[in-house]
């Protein structure tokens, strides 16, 4: 049975551990640790909801080393997320939902996993929390950015401390920054590749800074200077249609795959495309095709994309987020998604 562990202090070991694998050894279920601060409202922050994701443990592990002597500016509240699967270093197992779609809002059927993280936000809310951060890693190649759920002022102001890149999303729903949107500025922070170790100085020095803070609301002089972006579609690749990328239009492949993308694809991430920019190519005959998804879960495909014999162009001037080569997380989750900018 799942069961959420609370600890008052950081546990023996927490400190010293050098892979995530080995975090099972220290805390062998999913925890939320409280710490106390000089000011006692505290910032809420999740790691290993995706537990392949590593730069927020290590992004902790560095802040509290800072603080083995000293005490912290503002207390501090940290969930441990997918124990188990960071065994094994997968985004989730098998037989487990995703950690960051079954938070107070998800459509998913109740769970141990959903009961779970409304144990961590009854938690947390009981505190009301000064902040959330969320954070994770993508597997594509794609610059620092946060992203948050609503165009506040408060949330575009601490998106803005970690980058001057924003993303403001709708869906997927059950997310750990929406359900904490309702008691607090939150955020997810995506801090590129993991195991890198700029990500990890990014992420922790983006803690502190936070920690640091006497308020979130921004001088009513203060615009800041940032780009932000509105999801308007996912886009997943139908199960009955096999896919690959490759370096060369002529590739083989092509016999083989419903749909074969270039190999570098993912380059091609906060990059905007114009419209007739191909995508993709399609095998003859296969009836391949993408979906793209909006906010509300509607097929919308046909609005962006077009298929010009093999070839699979877009309808529409569009930037692309979150492309990766990596086949699991195109099944597990999505090939990318598709933004435009928007004013603030």
């Amino acid at each position: 049975m799942l069961k959420l562990q609370e600890l008052n202090s950081v546990p023996e070991g927490l400190l010293e551990l050098e892979k995530v694998s080995d975090l099972h050894k220290v805390l062998p279920q999913p925890t939320l640790i409280h710490l106390e601060g000089d000011i006692q409202q505290p910032l809420f922050i999740s790691v290993l909801l995706h537990a392949n994701e590593d730069t927020g443990f290590f992004a902790i592990q560095e802040l509290l080393k800072r603080y083995t002597t000293k005490s912290l500016p503002r207390s501090l509240s940290i969930f441990f997320g997918n124990i188990e699967a960071s065994k094994m270093g997968l985004r989730h197992l098998n037989h487990q939902p995703d950690y960051n779609r079954v938070w107070a809002g998800s459509d998913h059927p109740d769970c141990e996993e959903t009961r779970l993280m409304q144990e961590v936000v009854d938690s947390i809310s009981a505190r009301k929390p000064f902040a959330s951060i969320d954070i994770h890693n993508n597997t594509g190649e794609n610059p620092h950015y946060g992203c948050i759920n609503q165009l506040d002022s408060e949330f575009l102001h601490l998106a803005s401390l970690f980058s001057r890149i924003v993303v403001f999303f709708e869906t997927p729903k059950g997310v750990q920054s929406m359900a904490m949107s309702k008691f607090c500025p939150s955020v997810t922070i995506e801090c590129g590749k993991p195991h890198l170790a700029h990500g990890v100085e990014h992420a922790t020095d983006f803690i502190e800074t936070v920690l640091h803070l006497e308020t979130i609301k921004p001088h009513a002089t203060h615009k800041p200077d940032i780009e932000v972006y509105h999801t308007v579609a996912r886009v997943t690749i139908p199960e009955t249609n096999s896919f690959s990328f490759s370096t060369s239009e002529n590739s083989p492949d092509l016999d083989k795959s419903d749909i074969i993308f270039a190999a570098n694809i993912d380059r091609i991430n906060f990059t905007k495309l114009p419209a007739n920019t191909v995508f993709g190519r399609i095998r003859s005959q296969s009836n391949a095709r993408l979906i793209a998804w909006d906010d509300q879960e509607k097929d919308v495909s046909d609005n962006y994309f077009v298929i010009d014999g093999d070839k699979l162009t877009l309808s529409k001037s569009l930037m692309p987020a979150m492309l990766t080569l990596d086949k699991k997380i195109v099944r597990q989750d999505c090939l990318c998604y598709l933004m435009e900018n928007i004013n603030v």
